[in-house]
């Protein structure tokens, strides 16, 4: 069974760079089975889908956001990572990994889907 771990700073300043890794175990970042996502929850706020990256390494980022996002994966240590650039208060929130069977900008969990527990981002000076 794929498990997923979030790791990164639970505190950002305004206006830098929010780096985040998420850990792969259970199964490999190349797989043909998984597109490897993003998604956010902010409080109070409904989920939000960010980006996705794919087994052969191609990347997907919702529009909203695609002009400060980077998706990025280290294949040899099985992790992808996620850097939202220039970031505000309002991208405070829990930031999850997932994998999913298949490509989809949907923010909710699906039955085949595994997530990460989840970490939350505080962004404040």
């Amino acid at each position: 069974q794929v498990q997923l771990q979030e790791s990164g700073p639970g505190l950002v300043k305004p206006s830098q760079t929010l780096s985040l890794i998420c850990t792969i175990s259970g199964g490999s970042i190349t797989s043909n089975y998984y597109h490897w996502t993003w998604i956010r929850q902010p409080p109070g706020k409904g989920p939000e889908w960010m980006g996705a990256i794919s087994n052969r390494g191609s990347t997907f980022y919702s529009p909203s956001l695609k002009s400060r996002t980077s998706i990025s994966r280290d294949t040899s240590k099985n992790q992808f990572a996620l850097q939202l650039s220039s970031v505000t208060p309002e991208d405070t929130a829990v930031y999850y990994c997932a994998s999913y069977p298949r490509l989809s900008t949907r923010a909710q969990r699906g039955p085949d889907d595994y997530w990460g527990q989840g970490t939350q981002v505080t962004v404040s000076s």
